[in-house]
């Protein structure tokens, strides 16, 4: 059987990757969605001194692609060159996603490695030719069976209609080459009982697993009605089905085929973040490709839910589809990052209102966290010229800030870089700086002060030290999800040129009490959350 991702076989780099997205529009808030999860998480296994790949990319060929390019009159690499230059590229930019490699399905560092993978089946016997016939979505590029489609109503009464797209399917029959899929069903099932943990979350799972029990049928690897795609090599009358060709991508954008080492030392990924609507290609067809080659698997298929609007998946073919910089340019980039993996269990489905968002930022951001940051800067700068004080009169209420921030990292690192709960770690870090504006709120230095014996003094110091180094964990913990407001924090904190760079320190670290040195210059910065202007209109 073939070994896990979680294995890895000798391979170093924890690889995550998110799906190539379709170029036939703009981006929406799904697509950010899934890559700003996978972004955090490679930032957070980086931040734990790992060696870390992440990829990205776009999916361009297929007839949904021909289509969209013969509507705008260009052709389809002109129209998926302009789609990448200047929406996809410039969007992942904005949002501060850390990607190492952005992989194009046009690319012939991947054509050429598709075209020898295929190649390798057919010489193996492994795919044979025949036809097909029945329902196809151009929108998911897939063959539907009868079971997954719904009745249309009104204009598309009488007429068998896509789940997720609510548009009617095409009946399609032409000739082509098969993969036989239907021989890895045991197989399949046999890895995922040995695997339990390989489909995320467990409704994924269980969805797959039933679905493969069923019985699996084998699979059209080509298409011969159109010619946008990446040629059949032994017959190029026929182009290779556009989900083979976008599956391999994990492979061809880590060396697969052309330098063995790069391929060895990351291949194959630890995570595959998906949209849980390519749910079964992921964790049925990709493997079982997998198989047939005697490659390893991924450890982990991590199913997303959907962004709904009213009730609707957010998408463009349902007129839901909410530009990300429309919320980025009232809430900010980090805010945008952060509200997301918050707000939704990630794994199920959520919905997203502007209401929701404004009062979470209000509340959690702009009060809580901001305005801590705030206080202890101005009170270190009134009474201490902003020279941190020594720590020198800890009792039993520091001993429990230091305990809260040491539970804090460790639940946010099982959470976060473990689990894949975003929203449980980001709860656990949040729900310590609610701790440590509570234990201002009890210890009240600017009463302290008034006292001005040594020992008040020193006391007072010691309430100012404990928060400013509770904030330094904050900012290390914060620095995947916030990056920009994390290194503002930091350096307002003194912290740059007393301990180095931000994204040198470790998650690990972030806990040890006493890291951020006395005499640190601390500065009163920016508002990280300024106050929310009106609504735009």
């Amino acid at each position: 059987m073939a070994a896990t991702g979680s294995e890895k076989q000798g391979a170093t780099a924890y690889y995550v990757s998110t799906p190539i997205y379709y170029v036939n529009d703009a981006p929406h808030l799904g697509h950010a969605y899934t890559t700003v999860a996978g972004d955090v998480l490679t930032r957070w296994h980086r931040q734990r001194g790992e060696k870390v790949w992440y990829l990205t990319g776009t999916d361009e060929h297929g007839q949904k692609i021909m289509r969209t390019a013969e509507a705008n009159d260009v052709t389809p690499q002109a129209w998926a060159d302009k789609l990448v230059e200047e929406a996809w590229k410039p969007l992942w930019e904005h949002l501060n996603i850390a990607n190492d490699d952005f992989i194009r399905t046009t690319e012939k560092r991947h054509t050429d490695r598709v075209q020898e993978f295929v190649q390798d089946l057919y010489d193996k016997g492994e795919i044979y030719k025949g036809g097909y016939e029945g329902p196809y979505c151009v929108g998911c590029e897939e063959y539907k069976l009868p079971g997954d489609l719904i009745d249309g109503e009104g204009e598309f009464a009488g007429q068998k209609l896509c789940p997720i797209h609510k548009k009617p399917v095409e009946l399609l029959k032409e000739e082509n080459y098969f993969f036989k899929l239907s021989e890895y069903g045991p197989k399949l099932l046999e890895f995922y009982a040995a695997n339990p943990d390989f489909i995320q979350p467990e409704s994924a799972r269980n969805e797959v697993v039933n679905f493969v029990e069923q019985g699996l049928q084998d699979l059209s690897i080509s298409r011969s009605t159109f010619d946008w795609g990446v040629p059949v090599p032994w017959d190029d009358k026929h182009v290779i089905y556009v989900w083979v060709d976008a599956l391999l991508n994990y492979a061809t954008a880590v060396g697969y085929g052309a330098n063995q080492e790069k391929f060895d030392g990351t291949f194959p990924a630890n995570v595959h973040l998906i949209g849980k609507d390519i749910l079964r290609f992921h964790s049925v067809i990709w493997p079982a490709m997998l198989m047939a080659q005697g490659l390893p698997l991924p450890g982990k298929v991590v199913a997303n839910g959907w962004l709904m609007v009213g009730g609707e998946k957010m998408s463009k073919s349902n007129l839901t589809g909410i530009k990300p910089q429309d919320l980025t340019s009232h809430f900010g980039v980090d805010a945008y990052r952060w509200y997301f993996l918050r707000a939704i269990s990630y794994g199920s489905d959520g919905s997203f209102s502007w209401e929701d968002f404004s009062a979470r930022y209000t509340s959690e951001l702009a009060n809580d966290y901001g305005n801590l940051a705030s206080r202890v800067a101005a009170m270190v700068g009134k009474y201490f010229g902003g020279a941190l004080p020594e720590d020198t009169a800890a009792g039993d209420a520091e001993q429990a800030v230091r305990d809260g921030l040491a539970k804090a990292v460790a639940t946010a690192d099982r959470k976060i870089g473990e689990e894949l709960d975003f929203q449980g770690g980001i709860l656990a870090i949040f729900d310590f700086v609610k701790q440590v504006n509570g234990y201002i709120t009890e210890q009240e230095p600017w009463k302290v002060a008034k006292d001005t014996t040594p020992e008040g003094q020193a006391r007072l110091a010691t309430i100012l030290y404990t928060a400013a180094e509770s904030l330094r964990g904050v900012a290390v913990l914060l620095n995947s999800v916030m990056p920009e407001t994390s290194q503002k924090l930091w350096e307002s904190l003194g912290a740059e040129e007393s301990l180095g760079a931000l994204a040198d320190q470790k998650v690990q670290d972030a806990g040890v009490w006493g890291t951020l040195p006395a005499g640190a210059t601390v500065t009163k910065g920016a508002v990280l959350f300024p106050r929310l202007e009106e609504k735009p209109a």
